[in-house]
């Protein structure tokens, strides 16, 4: 554990329902975190978390953000997970403006604080860049080109995908009925399907006009969670590209609603959303 042997003050928060313990440690980018993340994110021995989340200084932003799934694998990026950093950094002072930079595994970020209540962030926009959409970049195997509609066979059965880069890999394959799907007996064989060599995240989506779909993901590394931010963001950007919905999409979570933007001017994608405390603690080392 890197604390090991004293005591670690810790803040439990979500977005819509997808959460994360924080913890500060400066200098920590050699650090490995893997069996923290584990013994932190237990439901059942730990605090219980989808990831864990150190705030660090940067030289190349404004603050530097790492994100370990609950398994131990650090992910590249959380798009939950930086709003609630964001949330994190400004309430607590070490940001104080309402816009700044982030060092991310997938590059630099740039949150703004959209809303306050009582002088803390309700809510937060993200600058989340432009998605990738080339197949080896992703990657996925086969050939050359982007991944827009395309076959895939999962257990002997066809499903029609849309794949991209968002900071870390997505698959979004649409479904009639979202609430009748087995999110947990197939993510895990999307997740490990031999044509993501570093496997995906699955976002199975649901149409509901040209404006709204509504969204379950099983996340690479932690599961199915109850909110995913890239993956919300990569579920309107797919459904833009199949001509299911517009550029503007509210995207329909278990526990409430992401608002995307992918802007037809720069190509980036911005989300809006919460973020909240959970509690905070005090954990031993």
């Amino acid at each position: 554990m890197p604390w090991r042997g004293k005591s670690m003050k810790f803040v439990k928060m979500h977005g819509l329902g997808n959460d994360f313990v924080f913890i500060e440690e400066k200098n920590n980018k050699d650090k490995n975190y893997a069996d923290a993340a584990r013994r932190l994110c237990d439901r059942h021995t730990g605090v219980g978390a989808d990831g864990l989340i150190v705030v660090d200084d940067s030289d190349v932003a404004d603050v530097a953000m790492r994100i370990i799934n609950a398994d131990g694998s650090e992910a590249e990026m959380c798009g939950n997970g930086i709003r609630c950093f964001a949330k994190y950094v400004y309430d607590t002072g070490i940001m104080q403006t309402d816009t700044f930079t982030v060092e991310t595994g997938a590059g630099i970020m740039r949150p703004k604080i959209a809303a306050l209540t009582d002088g803390k962030a309700e809510l937060v926009t993200i600058n989340m860049g432009r998605p990738v959409f080339e197949r080896n970049a992703i990657p996925m195997t086969g050939k050359d080109g982007t991944v827009i509609n395309e076959t895939l066979v999962v257990d002997g059965k066809t499903y029609k995908i849309t794949a991209l880069l968002l900071g870390v890999p997505h698959t979004v394959t649409y479904v009639g009925d979202l609430a009748s799907v087995d999110v947990t007996g197939l993510g895990p064989l999307f997740e490990h399907h031999p044509d993501f060599p570093k496997k995906t995240n699955v976002n199975f989506t649901q149409v509901i006009d040209d404006k709204t779909v509504a969204v379950r993901t099983w996340e690479r590394g932690a599961g199915a969670t109850l909110a995913c931010g890239t993956g919300s963001c990569s579920a309107a950007v797919a459904s833009y590209l199949n001509g299911y919905t517009g550029r503007s999409v509210d995207v329909c979570l278990a526990l409430g609603t992401l608002h995307i933007d992918y802007d037809e001017n720069d190509g980036n994608v911005y989300m809006t959303g919460p973020a909240s405390v959970s509690f905070t603690g005090e954990i031993e080392g």
